[in-house]
């Protein structure tokens, strides 16, 4: 069984639309895909209003990845199998969403300011919901200020760079409570990219776990077998499941969804106990 628990559509900083991803997990041959866009749900609907009609066998797990601040890093925070309709989880959702939104206007007039000839509309027609620094990179390079996006962090968007502003985002105890009052299961995101020691990342589960973290996610298709076993003797010391995901944003030779994202025996997977799934994926 195929399994990708985090990609991204149009909602957030995703390529594609929800029915176009739904489309590639179909072309890929997952059975489960968890679409999982930043601070916000609303490309699931889509998606499962066309999966239902053209892939019906599809899966489709109801995610969100929501933007945490902790001790001056940005840390992801998954939710998998949340109730969509929670109130407490909406109501949170829009808080980060306002958020987003200064947070672009204030960025703009950063860039303005240091002689970058764009508008919010540049940005705001890249995007079905939510606008992200990686929206701002997709217009220097289309403007021809940045040669790719990777300059666009180096130059203008990265933390004290000229554009750079500080998110605001809430804390992790928070996060995880808003996922817990959806009903889902919240997973540590791509512990392996964080700019930290391995000290402070077992200082980051300890607090995530007391949180009431319950997954960590260990598999992506470019991930270096020693950082994947660290990941996997990491989850297993902090009693935590194990999750798989792509982070699939746009179809690229370095990600792609479902792509090599098998997690070994010794950690039992996220999805263990999920009554919708067949046996042999438990």
């Amino acid at each position: 069984m195929k399994i990708d628990l985090h990609s991204h559509t149009n909602y957030s900083d995703g390529a594609l639309r929800p029915e176009e991803l739904v489309m590639r997990a179909q072309q890929m041959q997952l059975d489960v895909l968890a679409i999982t866009d930043h601070d916000t749900l609303g490309g699931l609907q889509e998606a499962r209003d066309y999966a239902k009609v053209n892939v019906p066998k599809l899966n489709i797990i109801s995610g969100v990845e929501i933007s945490t601040s902790w001790h001056g890093f940005e840390i992801h925070v998954l939710g998998l199998n949340v109730d969509e309709h929670c109130p407490k989880l909406l109501s949170a959702l829009e808080t980060q969403q306002a958020k987003r939104e200064q947070r672009s206007i204030q960025i703009l007039e950063k860039l303005q300011k240091a002689g970058v000839d764009i508008n919010i509309e540049d940005v705001r027609r890249l995007t079905t919901g939510v606008v992200s620094r990686g929206h701002f990179a997709q217009v220097l390079v289309r403007k021809g200020v940045c040669s790719h996006p990777q300059q666009a962090f180096t130059q203008y968007l990265g933390k004290g760079k000229k554009a750079y502003v500080s998110p605001g985002w809430t804390d992790i105890q928070s996060a995880v409570s808003w996922i817990k009052d959806a009903k889902g299961q919240a997973v540590l995101a791509h512990p392996y990219h964080y700019d930290m020691t391995t000290k402070w990342l077992r200082r980051l589960l300890l607090e995530f776990k007391a949180a009431g973290g319950e997954g960590l996610e260990v598999q992506h298709p470019n991930l270096a077998k020693a950082k994947h076993d660290l990941m996997v003797s990491l989850a297993n010391e902090y009693a935590l499941l194990g999750s798989a995901g792509s982070d699939f944003h746009a179809p690229s030779r370095w990600t792609e969804l479902g792509k090599r994202l098998h997690l070994p025996d010794t950690i039992k997977p996220v999805w263990h106990n999920w009554d919708m799934l067949h046996a042999d994926a438990k």
